[in-house]
């Protein structure tokens, strides 16, 4: 396993992350199976967990947990705020009241005294940037978080919790966690360079575009039974001619190097120099086994030259790809 530079925070991570969104309810019940999985990733050179409270409601959390038991300083962790944990209307969101609240309980379920990295999910327009930047720092400072960072900010609200930060004497965001696949390469143009002009270490999700990059998806079976396309058909453009299109010059491009296309998705992720982790996102442990194939797998200059061809530089193809977008793109909010 490489080990990487985590912006210049001064850690140093492994070059493919555990994600552990599908260890609990929403991917797989089996408590042993999962915790197999997290060790399972550790042995093969893994450093980086990543997990968030929203995750099962804070049952992946509770994994993570369990399964670090014994093994909790070799291990960088990160865990996120920001969703719906509640009913109650301050039992989610930004605020440093929900913050305070939210990595009491995120400590807790994950059996620790500290979180190395604590993202903020999602950005929140109803809260003042400078409320969020001064409850993480005081989490720095009373030594519940190592580090902050965001995810799914565009570059301009980066920027601007980092002038918050500055302005107050603050601890900066320290790391972002984009979306980024071959698919989706919107995040090119702005935020990765903006993450390698201020030095935030990046955690890549979705390097496989929701399966996409995998191969299973064809024009004559789009949604396979038991693929996360049959399960959650809203959240899958199935019927996307130009995907199908993309994807099969993408395995024809695979096929010539010699490598399955999984990995030579996961690889590309990494070759950007921003990146400092790609996040692997497993639901059992034969697909975990898998995915750690790709952990040699280097492209050459020829082959992402090809890749580009396919889906050029900084391109989104597809704008629901992006999960999340600033309220401030919505058209009512561009109206005089």
């Amino acid at each position: 396993m490489e080990y990487r530079a985590f912006g210049s925070t001064g850690l140093r991570v492994s070059r493919f992350g555990l994600g552990t969104l599908m260890l609990g309810a929403w991917g797989n019940g089996d408590r042993a199976e999962c915790a197999r999985i997290i060790h399972q990733g550790l042995d093969g050179g893994i450093n980086l967990v990543d997990t968030a409270d929203v995750y099962a409601a804070g049952e992946s959390e509770e994994i993570v947990g369990a399964a670090l038991a014994g093994k909790r300083d070799d291990v960088v962790l990160s865990t996120k705020f920001h969703n719906p944990m509640g009913p109650g209307q301050n039992q989610r969101g930004n605020s440093r009241r929900w913050i305070y609240q939210a990595v009491d309980a995120s400590l807790r379920r994950l059996g620790t005294d500290w979180i190395d990295i604590y993202h903020v999910h999602r950005a929140d327009p109803s809260t003042a940037i400078e409320e969020t930047v001064d409850a993480l720092t005081e989490l720095v400072r009373l030594g519940k978080i190592r580090y902050w960072g965001t995810s799914m900010f565009p570059a301009g609200q980066f920027v601007d919790a980092l002038w918050a930060a500055d302005r107050r004497s603050a601890s900066p965001p320290r790391s972002e966690q984009p979306l980024y696949n071959i698919l989706a390469r919107g995040i090119e143009n702005d935020v990765l360079p903006t993450c390698l002009r201020h030095g935030a270490g990046v955690i890549t999700w979705s390097p496989l575009s929701g399966g996409w990059l995998t191969g299973k998806y064809t024009r004559d079976d789009p949604a396979p039974e038991g693929t996360r396309a049959a399960k959650s058909p809203e959240y899958f453009d199935a019927g996307n001619d130009v995907k199908f299109d993309k994807v099969e010059h993408l395995q024809a491009i695979a096929s010539d190097v010699g490598i399955p296309l999984t990995h030579m998705a996961l690889s590309w992720c990494g070759e950007h120099p921003a990146v400092s982790t790609t996040l692997l996102g497993p639901r059992t442990e034969q697909q975990l086994e898998d995915l750690l194939g790709a952990v040699d797998v280097r492209l050459d200059e020829a082959t992402l030259d090809r890749i580009d061809n396919v889906n050029r530089p900084g391109v989104l193809l597809n704008p629901d790809d992006q999960d999340w977008s600033s309220p401030d793109l919505d058209p009512t909010a561009r109206r005089r």
